[in-house]
C-alpha cells in the first residue's frame, strides 16, 4: 500500500513538473517558402494565409516566427542587391502585384501579436533543383566564377572571401533596414552529400590552403570564417539582433569522435563541414536550434540520446530544440503505444536544464493541428504567455520602469495606458511591455506566468470593463531588446 501511495505521489509530481508553465521560453515556428506553399497565391491570398497561420500560432502560445526571406540568393523583401524570389511571384526578378514587402509586413503583423520576427536566410545556396531560370541581376548569373554546381544545385563556393562578403552584405542590408529581432540560418553549409557527386574545390584548396594539410579541416574553416564574419556584421549594425543557427541534428558520431553522440548518421562536422560547437564556444552565435527531427527509439539517431547530448555539449548559448511536428505525431510513445510521442518529448524538454525553448518544423503542421499538436500546445505546454530567454552576454541590465500608468476611457473603450521610460541607449530602451493581472487581495508575484495578461509592443491595453464594481490590480513592466525586465508599476482598477 505504501509503495502504491509513493508511486501515485511521484507520478503527480512528475505531471506537475511537466505541465509547469515557464515564464521564459523561446516558442518558435519556421515559416518556409522554398516548398512553394506561397507561390502563385498573389498578394491578398498570401496575406490571408499568413494572417491565419499567425493567429493560430498565437493561440498556440508561439512567441517567435522564423520567416524564410532568402532561399536562393533572392528576396522576399525589397532589395537592391538581389532579385525578387520566384517562390513569391512565380518568376525570379518579378515584383509582386499588388506590390508589398512580405518581410516588412511580417514584422508588423508579428509585433502586433507580441511575437518576435527572425529573418531566415540561406548563405550559400544560389539555385535550388526546381529553379530553371535566373534573373539577370542574380549573383550566379552575373558571376559564374563564384559558384559550383552540385547535384542540380548552384552553391556559392565557401572557399571564396567574395562569397562571404556578399552574403554578409545582404544580411547587413536586412539588419540595417528592417526592425527584425533575429537573423537566422539553417543547416545548409556545404551541400548534403549526394552519391556520385564530389565538391569541386580541390584546386581552391591547392591555391589557398591557409596552412591546412587536410581539405576537410580547410572546408570547416571556410564556414567558420563566414559565421564569425556574419556575427560581426550583425553586431556592427544592430547588436541587439540575435544571430541563430539551426544545425542538422547530429554534430558528430561517437564512432569517429569520443565527444560525439551515440548515433550513426550524417553529421555536421564530417559531412557538412560545420563545427557548431566551435561557434558556441567562441560566442559567434547567440542561440542554437539543432534539428532533432527523429523519433524516440530511432535506430541510428535516437531523439532522447540527441537531446541529452545537445543539452550537455551546447549549453554555453541558449539552446532551443527543432521539433518535427509530423514525425512526432506519427510515432507511438514507446511506453504508451496508444498515444504519440509529443508528451514524452516535452517531458524530456522539461528535464534538460540547458534547453530554453522549441522551434516547430514546420508552422503549417502545427496550424493544421495534426495529431492535436496545436491543441496540446495551447491547452497544456504553451498555455500561458512566455517572455524570451535572457541573453546576458549581449545585455544584462533592465530598463527603467514604465511611466504614468493610468486608466482612461476612449472612443474604443476602457484602456490601461503608460509611457515609455527614458533611455540613453538601445540597452536602456523599452521594446515591449508585460501586463500582469491580479485579484484585489492577491499577492503580487510577477514570476508567475499564469498572471500574464499580455506581452505587447504597444503602450496601452484594452480592459474588459463591466460595471466598475470588481477590483483588480494590474502591474506593468518594461522589457528591453534582450527581454530584461524592469521593476513593476502597480495600478488598481475597477472593472
Amino acid at each position: 500500500m505504501q509503495k502504491r501511495i509513493s508511486f501515485i505521489i511521484a507520478t503527480l509530481l512528475l505531471a506537475l513538473c511537466c505541465n509547469a508553465q515557464q515564464k521564459r521560453e523561446f516558442r518558435g515556428a519556421w515559416i518556409q517558402c522554398v516548398n512553394g506553399q506561397f507561390q502563385g497565391l498573389g498578394t491578398e491570398k498570401m496575406q490571408q494565409t499568413l494572417s491565419y497561420q499567425l493567429d493560430e500560432l498565437q493561440k498556440d502560445g508561439c512567441n517567435a516566427i522564423i520567416f524564410q526571406v532568402r532561399p536562393e540568393c533572392d528576396a522576399l523583401y525589397e532589395s537592391k542587391l538581389e532579385p525578387w524570389s520566384r517562390f513569391l511571384t512565380g518568376k525570379q526578378g518579378q515584383a509582386p502585384v499588388p506590390y508589398w514587402d512580405p518581410l516588412q509586413w511580417m514584422i508588423d503583423e508579428c509585433h502586433r501579436r507580441g511575437m518576435e520576427l527572425h529573418a531566415w536566410i540561406n548563405p550559400y545556396r544560389a539555385k535550388t533543383k526546381v529553379t530553371h531560370e535566373l534573373a539577370a541581376s542574380h549573383i550566379a548569373a552575373r558571376r559564374k566564377d563564384l559558384f559550383f554546381e552540385y547535384d542540380g544545385l548552384y552553391i556559392l563556393n565557401p572557399a571564396y572571401a567574395a562569397n562571404r562578403e556578399w552574403s554578409c552584405r545582404v544580411a547587413g542590408d536586412i539588419v540595417r533596414r528592417y526592425d527584425i529581432d533575429g537573423l537566422h540560418i539553417d543547416d545548409y553549409f556545404y551541400p548534403y552529400p549526394a552519391a556520385g557527386h564530389n565538391i569541386p574545390d580541390a584546386e581552391n584548396f591547392r591555391n589557398d590552403s591557409r596552412g591546412f594539410s587536410n581539405i576537410k579541416d580547410w572546408r570547416r574553416d571556410n564556414v567558420s570564417l563566414f559565421i564569425k564574419q556574419l556575427h560581426d556584421t550583425i553586431q556592427a549594425n544592430k547588436p541587439w539582433v540575435k544571430f541563430g543557427v539551426s544545425p542538422f541534428g547530429i554534430y558528430r558520431n561517437k564512432c569517429v569522435d569520443p565527444n560525439g553522440s551515440e548515433t550513426n548518421g550524417l553529421s555536421n562536422y564530417d559531412d557538412l563541414y560545420a563545427d557548431i560547437l566551435e561557434w558556441v564556444e567562441k560566442g559567434w552565435i547567440d542561440y542554437c536550434v539543432p534539428q532533432i527531427y527523429w523519433q524516440i527509439g530511432h535506430n541510428t539517431a535516437d531523439y532522447e540520446t540527441l537531446i541529452k547530448w545537445w543539452n550537455d555539449k551546447a549549453g554555453g548559448r541558449p539552446l532551443f530544440i527543432g521539433e518535427d511536428v509530423e514525425r512526432t505525431v506519427k510515432y507511438p510513445d514507446l511506453k504508451n503505444p496508444q498515444q504519440h510521442q509529443m508528451e514524452a518529448k516535452y517531458r524530456l524538454h522539461s528535464e534538460m536544464p540547458n534547453v530554453n525553448g522549441t522551434v516547430l518544423w514546420y508552422a503549417k503542421a502545427a496550424v493544421d493541428n495534426i495529431g492535436s499538436y496545436g491543441t496540446m500546445l495551447r491547452s497544456k505546454y504553451w498555455r500561458t504567455p512566455a517572455l524570451q530567454p535572457l541573453m546576458p552576454f549581449i545585455d544584462d541590465k533592465a530598463p527603467a520602469k514604465p511611466q504614468k500608468v493610468k486608466t482612461q476611457w476612449t472612443e474604443k473603450g476602457f484602456f490601461l495606458t503608460w509611457k515609455a521610460p527614458k533611455a540613453s541607449s538601445w540597452k536602456d530602451e523599452a521594446a515591449k511591455y508585460v501586463v500582469y493581472k491580479f485579484n484585489d487581495k492577491e499577492k503580487i508575484d510577477i514570476e508567475n506566468p499564469e498572471k500574464i495578461a499580455a506581452i505587447t509592443y504597444d503602450t496601452s491595453l484594452f480592459l474588459p470593463y463591466e460595471n466598475g464594481k470588481t477590483k483588480f490590480v494590474y502591474v506593468v513592466t518594461a522589457l528591453d531588446r534582450m527581454a530584461n525586465e524592469s521593476k513593476a508599476v502597480k495600478k488598481k482598477v475597477k472593472l
